[in-house]
């Protein structure tokens, strides 16, 4: 089950490096690359449904009825390690790539030295999330929703005007939905992946047996993931390991690589 990749850089240090939906791989860790290609070798993936992965998987082979699980996952990068000859690395995960930087840090802990999460998902579970994805009839529900998108984005500029969301949600969410293909990503980005999911004390503390050190990016603007949503994860951290920065969701990556930057100088 082949993932595409970009390999950005060429420093002598590996990083494995996971991207947000709708995202590839190369655009959205190209920051990192630009001030650290000296210290990193970036193999930046395209997951599942996105970029060119999307052309390289074989009919449902992941699907609403075959969702990755952490097994098959272990696996993908086991095989991916193994033709590369990599023995140690670190992890990135920005937004939906959290939550397989977060399966590949469960499965591969004796290995990884760093990992920066960047509003990671998979750190918590939105009760929505879970409503969505768990049982068939309601991710029929959802993808109807999807299929008529029109009806939820008016819902979200009324919820606007009322000032219970913010534009910059309701942005984001029609610029997600604007076409079939990007509804498409969306849908089965959600019910693809339900079955990563963690216990995140008991990673931590796995984690910190292996001495693999958690670096913690969270946007003060951020309208799709709070920092409450991290709580059980950043409520473990050092002071630190754990950064809020002065940006919103989608320049997150650039905003933190100042910052990791100066953790590996």
């Amino acid at each position: 089950m082949p993932l595409h990749y970009h390999r950005l850089g060429h420093g002598p240090h590996v990083l494995l490096a996971f991207h947000g939906i709708g995202q590839e791989g190369a655009s959205c860790y190209q920051p990192l690359a630009d001030a650290l290609g000296d210290y990193y070798t970036i193999y930046a993936f395209d997951l599942f449904f996105h970029g060119q992965s999307r052309d390289l998987l074989l009919p449902d082979t992941i699907s609403e009825d075959k969702p990755i699980t952490k097994a098959a996952w272990k696996q993908i990068i086991q095989d991916f390690l193994s033709s590369h000859s990599i023995d140690r690395f670190d992890v990135a995960g920005f937004s939906m790539g959290g939550r397989f930087a977060l399966a590949t840090l469960e499965a591969f802990p004796e290995r990884i030295d760093k990992a920066f999460l960047m509003a990671p998902d998979g750190v918590s579970e939105h009760p929505l999330y879970g409503l969505a994805t768990r049982l068939a009839p309601a991710r029929r529900l959802f993808h109807w929703v999807l299929d008529h998108h029109e009806t939820l984005i008016h819902a979200a500029r009324l919820l606007e005007k009322t000032r219970l969301i913010s534009g910059s949600l309701v942005r984001f969410v029609q610029h997600m939905l604007a076409t079939p293909e990007r509804r498409h990503t969306v849908y089965h980005s959600w019910v693809a992946f339900r079955q990563l999911r963690f216990d995140i004390p008991a990673l931590y503390n796995t984690l910190q047996k292996h001495g693999v050190l958690v670096y913690l990016f969270m946007g003060r603007h951020d309208q799709m993931l709070r920092p409450a949503q991290v709580a059980p994860l950043s409520r473990l951290l050092p002071p630190d390991q754990y950064h809020i920065l002065n940006c919103g969701h989608t320049r997150l990556v650039a905003h933190a690589t100042p910052y990791i930057s100066t953790l590996l100088k």
